[in-house]
């Protein structure tokens, strides 16, 4: 798929999504695996209870997203940043990510961090953010 054919695309701020649309990107992504037993008024609590969830729209239909989970204050986490493989390498993951900070910024937030996955390291160094040194990040098991 060509650039040119997203002339289309629109990235905006919403609190809900089709359920379907937003499962298709969890599965396409990988994180998703079929005996979740998730129901859909989970899925649809993702956008609604997301301090921002950007839902990044192409002829309607949701091909990309990102969330941030935040006080809106003073501290945010960029997280799930997704892209339909169909539409990959287009730039969108960028702007969703770009999207994010300007409506963080916005609303003062200067403290925003995330957590990549493997591999990633080159696309979120373009976008400003760099590795806390010293720091360690922490999952409760």
């Amino acid at each position: 798929m060509k650039t040119e054919k997203l002339d289309g695309l629109e990235i905006k701020l919403v609190h809900t999504v089709p359920v379907d649309e937003l499962q298709a990107l969890y599965q396409d992504a990988g994180w998703w695996q079929d005996n979740y037993k998730i129901s859909d008024a989970f899925l649809r609590q993702i956008p609604e209870k997301s301090a921002l969830f950007a839902g990044a729209f192409w002829e309607k239909k949701l091909i990309g997203m990102g969330r941030a989970l935040s006080d809106l204050c003073s501290d945010a986490y960029i997280q799930d940043i997704a892209v339909l493989s169909a539409y990959q390498k287009l730039g969108i993951g960028t702007l969703i990510v770009s999207f994010l900070i300007q409506e963080l910024k916005k609303r003062g937030v200067d403290w925003i961090g995330l957590i990549g996955e493997p591999g990633t390291l080159s696309f979120y160094e373009k976008l400003g953010f760099r590795p806390m040194k010293d720091h360690i990040p922490f999952k409760l098991e």
